[in-house]
């Protein structure tokens, strides 16, 4: 008898990275769910359409500790897709599962399947350029992700808006929006702007809302940057 070979190709499976926020709670955590509570009540469509992971590494929950925090942040309408720095005793049925350090993956090997051939040699190519340009102002309910480099816009930033860059922000009118520079883990970004008004400032995941910036800066044109585990603002003129 003759065996066959299927014509159909094999399953493949690919990885494939996302930019997720990251929230990291600390002790006490009422504190940090009212603080959260706030940064919701200024920037209500913050965690809309986000993907987000609990790191409750500085806290070491027990399992009812933890089922209750991912209680409380799902009432708050925000779900969360993996944990961060919860032992695996801790983690019950139906919560989500347990993430270690995320970082860029290809084409995962199916199991059993035939060894693919080494691929042909990439050719030389320009360096790729890390930075985006906007010509144009961003508007209310836009977003601009680009996790690779600095963004700048030569217009204006409008209330609504946000930009998140994976390096630094350069806006050369007025920010009112949102700015969150330094997503791809880059504490040196920093954030500049023409005319001061945001709504949210970001770098490296230490984030500020408006009614914690100091009013004298408004309207001006100012640089934020941070300083260990504080956020700097200061006047450029």
């Amino acid at each position: 008898m003759t065996s066959q070979t299927s014509s159909r190709p094999p399953i493949r499976f690919r990885g494939r990275s996302f930019l997720a926020v990251v929230l990291a709670p600390e002790a006490p955590v009422d504190d940090w769910l009212a603080d959260l509570d706030g940064l919701a009540r200024r920037s209500p469509a913050f965690f809309a359409g986000r993907a987000v992971i609990l790191d409750v590494g500085a806290l070491a929950p027990s399992r009812e500790a933890l089922t209750g925090l991912v209680a409380a942040l799902l009432e708050r309408d925000i779900p969360i897709m993996g944990i961060e720095g919860a032992g695996g005793a801790a983690l019950g049925p139906g919560m989500p599962p347990v993430l270690n350090g995320g970082r860029p993956s290809g084409e995962i090997p199916t199991p059993g399947a035939p060894a693919a051939a080494a691929p042909a040699p990439v050719p030389d190519r320009a360096p790729s350029v890390h930075s985006l340009m906007l010509e144009s102002p961003v508007r209310s309910g836009q977003a601009i992700l680009f996790p690779e480099g600095d963004v700048t816009v030569m217009g204006s930033v409008a209330s609504g808006a946000e930009i998140i860059a994976g390096g630094s922000i350069h806006v050369y009118g007025a920010l009112r929006g949102r700015a969150i520079a330094g997503a791809a883990g880059t504490p040196g970004a920093r954030i500049f702007c023409r005319k001061f008004e945001p709504e949210l400032l970001a770098i490296d995941g230490l984030y500020r809302i408006a009614d914690d910036i100091d009013p004298a800066l408004r309207g001006r044109a100012v640089q934020v940057w941070l300083d260990g585990d504080a956020m700097r603002t200061a006047a450029l003129d």
